[in-house]
């Protein structure tokens, strides 16, 4: 009996119409030891995504129904599977359909008849990338800080899933609508500020960042060099706040196992929380072996991690 790896180079999928194409590439990808998804026309691969996605995929672009220029078209309006990485396969030579290619959102393109190191080479180069992209994504959603990117008119050009809800929730915080995201500009005052910050940089290389601070401690800071036109914004929200009975009643806790989370958050230890609520360093652990229990993690950062996320979607 053989059991399946535990871990693969990560799963491709071949969207072509072409049995010839799909038995090639199948095998290539097998062998190289990438998961292989198969579909054969736009349609149903995109109806697959929404139970598998994909870490990258082959896109042909000749198929019947919608055509790959669609299909990838489709694909990268959808916030779910925008960030995949898309090959585009053709046989096509003419240089406006590798453009158009990569003007519907596609990271590169191969030219049929199909070479498999050629194949190889080109999806190891762009999982590499995505997964530096994903890896930059993810610690900025687990750290104290969001980013997003403007251009000197203050529009939104990039930002992160955290950046978008302090957006929102700064703008709630100052009656501006509670919707921003790419093509928005900057939620007022927020974007008179940089306005502002950007027009009295006194030079393009001018290094260092520029503060900014409201009420409900939002905060941010901007890159005054900017690259490529864009201006990096680093966004901060904190607060000391704590809706004790809120949690405990969401969280199923007790009113001294969420008081002890809210210490723990502010990184205080067993021994300093117990001299706070003058108990002693064993109890406070005891009730931290049960706050683990009933949130089913093992960990005082996977816990505070939960609180906090509860919190954000009580805001």
């Amino acid at each position: 009996m053989t059991t399946e790896p535990l871990t693969r180079n990560g799963t491709v999928m071949i969207v072509d119409d072409t049995p010839g194409n799909l038995a090639l590439l199948s095998d290539t990808l097998s062998e190289a030891d990438y998961r292989v998804l198969v579909a054969t026309d736009g349609l149903s691969a995109i109806e697959q995504m929404h139970y598998l996605k994909p870490d990258i995929i082959l896109l042909d672009v000749m198929m019947p129904g919608i055509d790959g220029f669609e299909t990838c078209r489709r694909l990268k309006a959808d916030p779910e599977t925008a960030h995949i990485p898309v090959l585009f396969m053709t046989g096509l030579s003419e240089l406006d359909d590798l453009l158009r290619g990569f003007g519907e959102g596609a990271q590169d393109y191969i030219v049929k008849p199909i070479r498999p190191p050629e194949v190889l080479a080109r999806i190891e180069v762009h999982l590499n990338q995505a997964r530096t992209f994903q890896r930059v994504q993810n610690a900025l959603q687990h750290s104290d800080f969001s980013a997003l990117s403007i251009d000197a008119t203050t529009r939104i050009v990039w930002l992160t899933p955290g950046a978008k809800q302090w957006l929102d929730d700064f703008a709630l915080q100052h009656d501006g609508p509670a919707q921003t995201g790419i093509g928005d500009w900057l939620p007022k005052p927020l974007s008179n500020w940089a306005q502002h910050t950007i027009k009295t940089v006194s030079e393009p290389s001018q290094t260092g960042y520029a503060d900014y601070s409201a009420k409900k401690g939002f905060s941010a800071k901007m890159d005054l060099s900017p690259h490529l036109g864009e201006y990096l914004l680093l966004l901060q929200k904190s607060t000391t706040e704590w809706d004790l009975e809120s949690l405990r009643n969401s969280l199923g806790l007790t009113f001294r196992e969420a008081e002890i989370l809210m210490w723990i958050s502010r990184g205080k230890t067993n021994k300093e929380i117990g001299m706070i609520l003058e108990s002693s360093p064993r109890t406070v652990n005891k009730h931290l072996e049960h706050v683990f229990e009933k949130l089913g993690v093992v960990t005082r950062a996977a816990a505070v991690t939960m609180v906090l996320q509860k919190r954000g979607t009580n805001r």
